[in-house]
């Protein structure tokens, strides 16, 4: 990202003496900040005050490894203890929190998160092209200056050790992949003892036998397979295979968590709609006769042809009356099994019905006698 030539920079840069250090200078060659990595089994490096006089070692840094996900930064007097983790999945992503406020390491940015409001900009870098390798940082002091922070010498240290701790891990990356490529780890030739083998548990060319395949699910287990691979906890999608009677277990067991107050059994296709109903009936038989009714009754809610129809559709302009009065079966079928009342699940008055009057009513009330 390219850098705002106004504002103050500190340039990275390496020691040509020791590789372990690395220095962050202003464009006059004033040396601000010292990067010392310590030698050890567990990564860690300390950033010290540059200033001749002084020396001091203002925070520290340390991990199991150089790649490891999380670290701890620690800074002195005061101390104070920042955690920095890794929040990405595939986009490279770094996270802090610092007094009330989250900073968040962007590859070449730095931000501080404010949702459900828009991240402000914090920190800028410039990189080359496909490297994770700072060659400049610039803190940006006038969005700094917009915000409630106590202590922003303590922040700024914080984001500049951060990034110096991203250099440590790309170069632990790059190293380890050279190392790879360059020395390659020789096969490892497998043998066997064909006289030590017991009988049966190799093939005739010594390879070991693999394990038998587990045996296929059967009944209620292979019910609960299939809607375990559907997601919906709550729903069981009724299919051609498997019975009725272990879908209908299926539910009941379901019903009797306590948890759960409501199941919908629903058809996979049209022609699964009447197993659909002896599956809701078979598992009410199931309750009645365990006498789970008499303390929890269920409520029952049907709802047909919910399903939208695949493909476009259709527009019919024959007026077909025989065609129209005749029975047509639903294409889908939905049955809710409640513990408790669904009042938007009951069946609604069309508004094309006529309510009677209150003359009509009197009407038929007087009968023959009238």
């Amino acid at each position: 990202m390219s850098l705002d030539q106004n504002l103050f920079t500190l340039h990275v840069t390496p020691s040509k003496d020791d590789p372990n250090i690395v220095d962050l200078v202003d464009p006059s060659g004033t040396v601000h900040y010292r990067k010392r990595r310590i030698s050890g089994v567990e990564y860690k490096v300390e950033v010290i005050d540059a200033d001749p006089l002084s020396e001091s070692i203002l925070i520290t840094a340390s991990a199991p490894s150089p790649t490891s996900k999380a670290k701890v930064l620690e800074l002195c007097n005061p101390t104070s203890v920042v955690e920095l983790k890794y929040t990405g999945t595939i986009s490279f992503r770094w996270g802090f929190k610092w007094e009330e406020h989250d900073f968040e390491w962007k590859r070449e940015e730095c931000y501080m998160i404010r949702k459900p409001d828009p991240p402000v900009l914090v920190a800028v870098t410039k990189e080359p092209t496909g490297r994770l390798r700072t060659t400049s940082v610039q803190i940006l002091d006038y969005n700094l200056n917009r915000f409630d922070i106590d202590d922003r010498k303590g922040l700024e240290i914080v984001i500049l050790t951060a990034l110096l701790t991203f250099h440590d891990s790309n170069d632990s990356y790059h190293t380890k992949e050279r190392g790879s490529s360059t020395a390659p780890a020789a096969p490892t030739v497998l043998s066997y003892n064909r006289s030590a083998t017991l009988p049966g548990s190799s093939d005739d060319d010594g390879r070991p036998t693999p394990p038998p395949r587990p045996a296929p699910k059967t009944g209620i287990d292979r019910i609960a397979e299939m809607q375990a691979q559907r997601g919906e906890y709550n729903e069981v999608v009724v299919e051609a295979e498997g019975s009725i009677e272990d879908y209908a277990q299926y539910c009941s067991n379901l019903l009797q968590d306590g948890a759960m107050l409501f199941i919908t059994v629903k058809s996979s296709e049209s022609n699964d709609v009447p197993k659909v109903l002896q599956v809701v009936e078979e598992t009410k038989r199931i309750r009645y006769k365990a006498g789970l009714d008499d303390s929890e009754e269920l409520h029952q809610y049907v709802l047909y042809d919910t399903e939208p129809k695949k493909g476009p559709k259709r527009i019919n302009l024959n007026d077909d009356a025989d065609k129209k009065s005749k029975y047509k079966p639903p294409q889908s079928l939905s049955v809710h099994l409640s513990k408790i009342s669904m009042p938007e699940l009951q069946p609604k008055r069309n508004a094309n019905d006529k309510v009677p009057s209150k003359d009509s009513r009197k009407e038929e009330k007087k009968g023959w006698w009238k």
